[in-house]
């Protein structure tokens, strides 16, 4: 709750993160699901855990490759608080 300022702590019951490398792809694909208890959305939780596994991988592989990139990190679904359902666009 003190990593990102005005964001108010929540009540978590799962966050879920998977991490995919396609056969022949020069990339990794981070998604995370984060739950709770609450009528407020949780994607804050959610973008923070996609961050800390891009700079996760990004510490381990900074060997192998300095001029790797973060990028595209951004909301796919949210329900729950005062906005409601937002679905991004493909």
């Amino acid at each position: 709750y003190r990593l990102i300022p005005l964001c108010h702590p929540l009540l978590l019951t799962n966050v879920t993160v998977e991490f995919h490398i396609p056969e022949k792809g020069d990339f990794i694909d981070v998604t995370a699901i984060a739950k709770g208890v609450g009528k407020t959305g949780f994607e804050m939780e959610a973008l923070v855990a996609v961050s800390v596994t891009a700079l996760t991988i990004y510490d381990m592989c900074k060997p192998v490759d300095k001029a790797m990139t973060i990028e595209g990190i951004h909301l796919v679904r949210k329900s729950g608080g005062k906005s409601g359902v937002y679905v991004a666009s493909p």
